[in-house]
């Protein structure tokens, strides 16, 4: 286990960030920390600190849908540890984190020694225990393995398409161009076998906290 750690940390509240890193400091005193606040600042953290020895990312984040980042994050970096921290502390979210490959979870009521038990077990190499509560169904494995076929760019363009944003707007967003734009969708339609935009945006709600229990045949919205 490393002495003196690179940690990336991945909450849009600032406060929990601030004491997180008080935290690791406490724990670590040589700790590196590296923070993000949205899920395209992990995205950016992850591909610079490519060494890093952990990951606390938030579940809620803004960008961030459901499961999804984890899913996407832990395709892109396999190496990476991931501790998913929550402020839903059920078993069931505690499975799914776990099933869709977090090496860790923690709840943001944790206290400081239930956090450095789960730090230090992550980067030990300890596998986490599944809690005793429903598997994630064939439906969502599907989507989970479906999405972390996509590139991060593929990625971020159904991001935010799934937040409700127009071609014109994510092209902004992105700073690329429309085309582009609808290049991107065009491939994430094919990988995830969805027939128009908005079969895929609910094909992602599946890795939402609430997953749909079934998917439409067809959708109202052509990509």
């Amino acid at each position: 286990m490393p002495t003196a750690p690179t940690l990336l940390v991945a909450d849009d509240h600032p406060l929990f960030r601030d004491a997180l890193r008080r935290l690791v400091a406490g724990f670590w005193p040589a700790a590196s920390v590296h923070e993000a606040a949205d899920a395209d600042g992990v995205f950016g953290l992850a591909e610079s600190h490519p060494q890093a020895d952990l990951l606390l990312l938030d579940l809620t984040m803004p960008g961030a849908r459901g499961f999804s980042v984890l899913v996407h994050l832990r395709a892109q970096h396999p190496a990476l540890p991931i501790v998913m921290v929550s402020a839903r502390d059920d078993a069931e979210t505690r499975r799914r984190a776990l099933e869709h490959g977090a090496s860790g979870f923690l709840s943001k009521s944790a206290t400081a020694a239930e956090i450095q038990a789960t730090l230090d077990g992550v980067l030990a190499g300890d596998p986490p225990a599944l809690p005793d509560a429903r598997p994630i169904g064939a439906a969502e494995q599907a989507v989970a393995a479906r999405v972390a076929s996509l590139t991060p760019a593929q990625f971020r363009v159904l991001s935010r398409a799934a937040a409700g944003l127009l071609n014109k707007q994510i092209a902004w967003e992105l700073g690329i161009g429309e085309a582009t734009v609808k290049a991107h969708m065009g491939a994430v339609l094919d990988k995830l076998g969805a027939t128009n935009r908005t079969q895929a945006v609910l094909m992602l709600g599946q890795l939402g906290l609430e997953p749909l229990a079934a998917l439409p045949d067809d959708a109202a919205i052509d990509a």
